[in-house]
């Protein structure tokens, strides 16, 4: 008898603490997801995320070709977005549940019907007494909140998204079908010197520091899918950096700063995007994801298919194509382990390398 008079108590006050940390954590998820100028991996959306995308890739996995699964996948990135304030909103409904039964209500049915029409209305009742119904104020405004973040941050993740489909778009253009780096040199020197076109790779430069910043501080943006299936940001950025490695690598001609920043950046870019989700997945890059080690085989068709092509453009080859093969290999380590990752995780379309 005795025993009872504590345990009750002892159960409403536990349900109290568990309740205030669900609420607690489910706005720092929110705060850190929408308001945190930096990027940082927030758990409780990776597992939302994570917990949608194994719907999907569920769906895609049974289709038989890759125009079925890029309509399936295009679907995701908006999915999840809409699907993670409502998962914020049941977990604050949760939360204040605790919160009411510890409070004294009779029932916990009582207090999810509370805390239902608190969160989505205001649930004021002269039968409540103050202090819950100081609650009450605080769920309300919460659940408000959390809905604001999310439309008032619309905007600016489709204003990313379109800044960065400009520049994959006006790629395409340049770069041919199918899209290649010997096409996109050949374009560079259309003026007769690769080294007339600075602004070119100073716009790409600069596409590279907005992918870095906005692909890591609003994750989801890296599953938005470019409007038409055969694009991808991911592809995109492969074909910049093969390009600027083909030009250091294959061609006597001289380097440009600019070109070297816009490679610089360009690896610092999806490295760190990489390793975002690197560290998200705990996922060892050194072991999972080996780059291609530098060599001099002679064994390398398609880099000297495309050292045959520029040739024949009237370029500067380097003679010594062994030497050169290495050259292209060793610069590619600084990237293609990202690309790679990158490119299986928003299950970008295949693309050549040259």
């Amino acid at each position: 008898m005795h025993a009872e008079l504590w345990i009750h108590p002892a159960l409403r006050l536990l349900a109290g603490a568990a309740g205030t940390v669900v609420v607690v954590t489910t706005l720092s998820a929110a705060v850190r997801s929408f308001v945190l100028p930096r990027n940082e991996s927030v758990r409780l959306n990776n597992r939302i995320f994570a917990g949608i995308r194994w719907v999907f890739d569920l769906a895609a996995g049974r289709a038989n070709n890759y125009a079925r699964r890029d309509r399936i996948m295009a679907h995701y990135a908006p999915v999840a977005l809409v699907a993670l304030p409502i998962a914020w909103l049941a977990l604050v409904s949760l939360g204040y549940t605790a919160i009411y039964w510890a409070l004294g209500l009779d029932s916990w049915l009582k207090a999810y019907e509370l805390s239902g029409s608190s969160l989505l209305t205001l649930g004021i009742s002269k039968e409540n007494d103050l202090l819950v119904n100081v609650f009450n104020y605080s769920e309300a405004t919460i659940g408000l909140l959390l809905l604001t973040l999310l439309i008032s941050y619309l905007p600016t993740l489709y204003q990313a998204f379109s800044r960065r489909e400009v520049t994959v778009a006006r790629l395409e253009l340049r770069a041919g079908t199918p899209a290649t780096s010997t096409h996109l040199i050949e374009w560079l020197n259309s003026s007769g010197s690769l080294t007339d076109d600075d602004a070119q790779w100073a716009e790409w430069e600069q596409w590279f520091v907005e992918i870095e910043e906005s692909h890591t501080s609003l994750p989801i943006l890296n599953f938005f899918r470019s409007p038409q299936p055969g694009r991808s940001w991911v592809m995109a950025a492969g074909l910049i950096l093969d390009t600027a490695n083909l030009l250091f690598s294959a061609l006597d001609v001289p380097r440009t700063r600019q070109m070297e920043l816009t490679f610089k950046a360009g690896c610092l870019s999806v490295n760190r995007v990489y390793r975002f989700f690197d560290v998200r997945a705990g996922v060892n890059a050194a072991a999972e994801l080996p780059g291609p080690a530098p060599s001099t085989a002679p064994d390398h068709p398609e880099f000297d298919r495309a050292l045959d092509e520029l040739a024949g453009l009237g370029l500067p080859v380097c003679d010594e194509r062994a030497a050169a093969w290495g050259h292209f290999q060793e610069r590619r380590t600084r990237y293609a382990p990202a690309l790679k990752y990158l490119a299986e995780l928003t299950m970008s379309p295949e693309t050549r390398s040259l």
